[in-house]
C-alpha cells in the first residue's frame, strides 16, 4: 500500500511541475505573438505589414516599407478600417478610430508592453488586462465570426491569458516574476504584479 502512495504522490508531482512548465511556455507564446505582431508593424518584415498578395495568390515582400511603422506607415488603419467585418455593430466606431494616428502610438505600446510582460513573466497582471482588453476589441471588429456565432480566437486568447496569469501567481517555473514580486515597489502596488 506504500508503494502505490509513494508511486501516486510521485507522479502526481512529476505531472504537477511538468503542467507549470507548460503554463509558461504558453504565457511566453502568447507574450511572443503580441511582440511578433509589434516587431512586424514596426519594420514591415512582410509577415502581415509590407505583403502585397496578387489576385492569382503569389505575394511580395517589400521589408521595410512605407507602411511599416518606422517608415511613416499608419499601422492601425490597415486593420480597422480595412480589415474590420463590415456587418459588426461597431464597425463605424473602429473605422473613425481607425483613422486617428495616436492609436498606433497606444496600440504599438500595448502590444510592446504586453508582449515583453508576458515574456518576461513580470507585471502580468496588467498585461492580462491590458492584452484582454486589445484581444476584446479586435474581436469586436469582427464581430461576428464567420465560423462560430460566438467565439473566436480573440476570445480565447483573453481567457488563456488571464487563465494562465493568476495561476501563476502561486507558482511561476519560467520568468523573472518570483524576483519582480520580491522587489518592495511592487510589494506595495500589488497591481504591477
Amino acid at each position: 500500500m506504500a508503494v502505490n502512495s509513494q508511486v501516486a504522490e510521485t507522479s502526481s508531482t512529476t505531472r504537477s511541475a511538468f503542467g507549470w512548465r507548460m503554463l509558461s511556455v504558453t504565457r511566453i507564446a502568447l507574450g511572443f505573438y503580441f511582440l511578433w505582431a509589434f516587431i512586424d508593424k514596426l519594420l514591415g518584415l512582410g509577415f502581415s505589414t509590407c505583403r502585397t498578395v496578387a489576385e492569382d495568390g503569389s505575394f511580395t515582400i517589400d521589408a521595410f516599407c512605407e507602411k511599416a511603422w518606422i517608415g511613416g506607415g499608419h499601422v492601425t488603419e490597415g486593420y480597422l478600417v480595412y480589415g474590420g467585418n463590415v456587418n459588426s455593430p461597431f464597425h463605424d466606431f473602429f473605422v473613425d478610430l481607425g483613422a486617428q494616428r495616436w492609436t498606433d502610438v497606444i496600440f504599438m505600446l500595448g502590444l510592446l508592453g504586453v508582449g515583453l510582460a508576458l515574456m518576461l513573466g513580470i507585471g502580468t497582471k496588467v498585461a492580462a488586462y491590458s492584452g484582454g482588453l486589445m484581444l476584446l476589441f479586435m474581436y469586436m471588429t469582427q464581430m461576428w465570426p464567420a465560423t462560430n456565432p460566438i467565439l473566436d480566437e480573440h476570445l480565447i486568447y483573453i481567457v488563456a491569458i488571464l487563465g494562465i496569469v493568476y495561476v501563476e501567481l502561486e507558482h511561476q517555473p519560467i520568468g523573472l516574476g518570483k524576483w519582480w514580486r520580491s522587489l518592495s515597489f511592487v510589494k506595495q502596488n500589488t497591481w504591477l504584479v
